[in-house]
């Protein structure tokens, strides 16, 4: 019987795997890093109520002429609150991602304990966000914030969890 080499020209079938050292870095940690790098410059005066009361006032009076002072109020306040939402949401979900690091056909079970990463790593971001306020004018650090920070992070877990489930990956 003779066995023959395989041929250079014929399909391998290769199993997709993370990268390895600064590939690893860029492709998983440094999309976490530039999020957070976001975060930080909207606790600046740049992401102060004033300043983005500024952007969404003048959209909400043209999507609803006549409305009150007091209900535009309302608006930017829940605006902004959902922004907390989902700035941490994306947060915790490229932590997680950052630590699983999927790769194609990936069918590994899910690990809560990777999501008690992504979610540890959200919340403590957001308290250090909070504090970082209290240093700056225009700002103030808030409990509440990293509470709603923190919903927002763990939301996102969940629902990716629930979308795994029913895409049958976990």
């Amino acid at each position: 019987m003779k066995t023959t080499a395989p041929s250079s020209t014929a399909p391998r079938l290769r199993l997709s795997s993370p990268p390895s050292g600064l590939g690893l870095f860029l492709r998983y940690w440094l999309p976490v890093l530039l999020w957070m790098l976001l975060i930080f410059g909207l606790s600046t005066t740049a992401g102060s109520p004033r300043n983005t009361s500024r952007i969404i006032g003048p959209i909400v009076r043209w999507l609803v002429p006549g409305i009150s002072d007091d209900a535009v109020g309302k608006v930017v306040l829940t605006v902004r609150k959902a922004a907390h939402v989902s700035e941490y949401a994306v947060l915790a979900l490229l932590s997680w991602r950052a630590r699983r690091k999927p790769v194609r056909r990936d069918h590994r079970p899910w690990h809560w304990s990777e999501a008690a990463f992504a979610l540890a790593v959200a919340v403590l971001f957001a308290v250090t966000d909070e504090w970082h306020q209290t240093f700056v004018p225009s700002r103030e650090g808030s409990p509440r914030d990293v509470l709603i920070d923190a919903g927002g992070a763990t939301l996102a877990l969940l629902a990716l969890w629930r979308f795994g489930r029913w895409r049958k990956r976990w």
